[in-house]
């Protein structure tokens, strides 16, 4: 059955409590029961979604799973066998006043409905064809890769556990992954538990922290001192990039500290787009602690000009 949201295909909160998924599936189950729609396929098949969002809601370990991962994962993680598992439809129904010891899925012969036994999937033979077909499990890899990687693109050789046994797999890492970004390797994560394809390996990108520069998505940021005097006057200083060439920079006279420049098309590049991030200088004017006698003198006669 494909992903859903168990909550509203029952129609109740994601705070309702047992009594009350209890009561909403009853009524629900009244409505939409074989018995009473027979020949209605429609109605069969909502029958089967409420039955499904019941078999987990009603079971505790179940519905905290689907509430901590959510449709998709949960779906990764349990087959349809799986969420049926000691499910006993047997009592539930005889507690509803269906009777027939079992669950009404599926035609039998004359066109009447058919009960399996209180343990079967409700879905006969489809449910054994949707778990021969199950994917298995999705895994995500988190990988820590440099700025300078980031900036070239790289290749990585990873290990992980498959089925008891470590596999080294070769990872080509495009430029301009930055921290959250993925990579899909189909068929690299779980093998599935009933014979189906198996899962897919999402590389995560985890930039480390360098010693030169800081980034922000795609823009890079470096800090450089000028001098008072410097800052006063104007100058030109040299600004390293993060590919290895030094740009000029001037610094226009009358900058204040802490100005921030930007250099456009000097930061990371786009990951699967055209063009790069800006690199930002953030300039510092380095004010002196201590001063010499004639610095002292200087700055004296300075000061009676005005300055």
């Amino acid at each position: 059955m494909s992903e859903s949201d168990y909550y509203k295909i029952l129609g109740v909160s994601k705070n309702a409590t047992d009594e009350e998924i209890k009561k909403k599936y009853r009524k629900l189950a009244m409505k939409y029961h074989p018995d009473k729609n027979k020949g209605n396929k429609k109605a069969e098949d909502t029958f089967k979604k409420i039955s499904e969002a019941y078999a987990v809601l009603s079971d505790k370990e179940k519905r905290k799973q689907f509430d901590t991962f959510g449709s998709t994962d949960f779906h990764q993680r349990y087959s349809q066998e799986d969420i049926f598992k000691n499910f006993d439809f047997g009592n539930i129904f005889n507690e509803f006043g269906f009777g027939g010891g079992g669950s009404p899925f599926s035609g039998g012969r004359g066109g009447g409905v058919r009960f399996f036994s209180g343990n079967d999937s409700p879905f006969g033979n489809f449910a054994r064809q949707q778990s021969a077909q199950a994917k298995g499990s999705d895994i995500t890899y988190e990988l820590p890769i440099t700025l300078s990687e980031v900036a070239t693109g790289t290749e990585k050789i990873i290990s992980l556990q498959h089925g008891g046994h470590p596999e080294k797999i070769t990872v080509k890492i495009p430029a301009g992954m930055i921290t959250g970004k993925k990579l899909r390797l189909a068929g690299k994560g779980e093998q599935s538990r009933f014979g189906g394809p198996a899962g897919d390996l999402y590389i995560r990108s985890r930039v480390i922290n360098d010693p030169v520069f800081s980034h922000e998505d795609y823009d890079l940021h470096i800090t450089r001192e000028i001098k008072l005097s410097e800052a006063l006057l104007g100058t030109t200083i040299n600004v390293p990039t993060i590919y290895q060439k030094d740009l000029s920079l001037k610094i226009p006279a009358g900058t204040k500290h802490k100005t921030k420049m930007r250099l456009t098309g000097h930061g990371l590049p786009l990951m699967q787009g055209k063009g790069k991030g800006s690199l930002y200088v953030h300039v510092l004017v380095d004010m002196p602690k201590d001063l010499t006698d004639e610095q002292k003198k200087l700055i004296d006669e300075l000061a009676t000009t005005g300055l």
